[in-house]
């Protein structure tokens, strides 16, 4: 899998956001920002792995997420990105029936996300393409099918590396806008939680 520098440094970046969230949660395992954010670093991760191994870590980022509204029922970017994590789980799932549960599961979250914070365009605008996520994920196996169907005709190696980089490229391209967005999020909480405090009410 080959990486440009942006790629390493937004790797690097989510990589130091989830050990940071990882050592604030030891100290105080009930704050559901740092959950909330732990687990948006989980999903940026997840884009970076295997097909498999992002599978595990989304499973790992919706624990997180749904840990955090057990604290706070209400929080939208926790809701927002359990909407994502469940479309990441349904483009990752052969089977249409399966990945139908997921994207049911997908709006959902970004109902509740976008009650909660009405105004947010990226909320309403991730409830809209979630309609859409039984075709995304119809387009996005047919492609992974179709590659396979050209592709095995030839057994070289050369042929087989196409394939697989053809198929790492297509996941990047469909998760493309969920890892961009999460990352927005995640970036933003993360800065907002480093700015100095406000001064005291005289």
């Amino acid at each position: 899998m080959d990486f440009d520098q942006a790629d390493l440094d937004r790797l690097l970046l989510f990589e130091h956001a989830r050990n940071t969230a990882e050592a604030m949660y030891a100290k105080d395992p009930n704050d559901a920002d740092n959950l909330t954010k732990w687990g948006g670093a989980l999903l940026e991760l997840a884009g970076f792995q295997s097909v498999s191994d992002s599978k595990k870590m989304i499973k790992d980022a919706i624990s997180k997420l749904e840990e955090a509204l057990v604290i706070n029922p209400t929080k939208h970017e926790a809701l927002w990105c359990l909407g994502n994590a469940h479309t990441s789980q349904a483009l990752l799932t052969p089977d249409l029936d399966e990945a139908k549960i997921y994207f049911g599961e997908a709006s959902l979250y970004f109902k509740k996300a976008v009650n909660e914070d009405p105004g947010n365009e990226l909320y309403v605008k991730s409830l809209e393409v979630a309609a859409k996520g039984p075709e995304m994920h119809m387009e996005f196996h047919k492609q992974g099918i179709s590659q396979e169907a050209t592709s095995g005709v030839s057994s070289t190696s050369s042929a087989r590396s196409s394939k697989k980089k053809k198929s790492n490229d297509l996941k990047y391209d469909v998760f493309g806008w969920i890892i961009l967005a999460v990352g927005v999020v995640v970036w933003v909480g993360m800065a907002k939680s480093h700015l100095p405090s406000p001064p005291p009410n005289k």
